[in-house]
């Protein structure tokens, strides 16, 4: 008589008690006390109630200031491209100028990916000065980081085929990047712009309360002067918007796709 096969492994119980170890872990080096945490579950409820009046009487200032703020992604997200457009090429190791030109262009897209939204802001306020530009020139060069890593690793994946048949007719590395690296990742250049669109926008609302304007500044200022009625109503408009980029950029990804 055929043996029945084995039962199959059941991972469930390792799983669960390999999260109960990692929670435990966190709990006690954090010395999280939920004790602490439920006293001041009240305080938090009344604090949070103090948002529940939002002021729209000054709507149309808010309007200003948040197309401030979605011009400072814009222009960030443009500068982003512009920088990362002709870095990606050189960071990939199938259609660089060479070892020194890879290496170079590497380090560049690293440091800019290393360099944090507000840091770079507090840098370019205390250089430029309080307005969206320092927001703009903040969020470029951090982008223009995660692009050009981007691009780069996208035209690395081009099939060799299709470069190898661009050089064979004689162009120059440009045109093979421009006739062979390019169109072969339109979809994936295009959907990478706009997700950085999308978390440029998000990230503007936050870099305005550091000196960048928009509506990110006007927020501060109410969260400073506990008003908080026109606090609720900027959160309220941030969200929303933040909401309509999300559903616009995914709607356009997967056209792309």
């Amino acid at each position: 008589m055929t043996p029945l096969p084995r039962k199959p492994f059941n991972p469930a119980p390792v799983w669960l008690s390999a999260w109960l170890a990692v929670l435990w872990l966190i709990v006690t080096d954090l010395k999280i006390s939920f004790e602490t945490l439920l006293y001041g579950a009240e305080d938090i409820a009344e604090y949070f109630s103090r948002y529940s009046s939002p002021d729209f009487a000054d709507l149309s200032r808010y309007l200003e200031l948040l197309a401030q703020t979605v011009a400072t992604a814009l222009w960030g997200t443009l500068f982003a491209f512009v920088v990362g457009f002709p870095l990606g090429p050189l960071a990939a190791r199938n259609l660089t100028h060479g070892p020194k030109a890879y290496r170079i262009a590497r380090e560049i897209l690293n440091f800019m990916r290393a360099m944090p939204d507000l840091l770079l802001t507090l840098i370019f306020v205390a250089a430029l000065g309080l307005g969206p530009l320092p927001g703009a020139l903040a969020l470029g060069v951090h982008t223009a980081g995660f692009l050009g890593k981007f691009f780069a690793e996208s035209l690395e994946r081009v099939d060799r085929g299709v470069v190898e048949a661009v050089r064979a007719t004689g162009a120059s590395d440009t045109q093979v990047v421009m006739y062979a690296g390019w169109p072969s990742i339109l979809r994936e250049t295009l959907g990478y712009t706009l997700y950085m669109l999308d978390r440029n926008v998000r990230m503007a609302s936050v870099l305005g309360m550091v000196g960048a304007g928009g509506i990110g500044l006007a927020l501060h200022d109410t969260l400073r002067m506990f008003r908080y009625g026109e606090s609720a109503a900027l959160i309220l408009v941030i969200l929303l918007t933040i909401l309509v980029f999300d559903y616009l950029s995914t709607w356009l990804r997967g056209k792309l796709s």
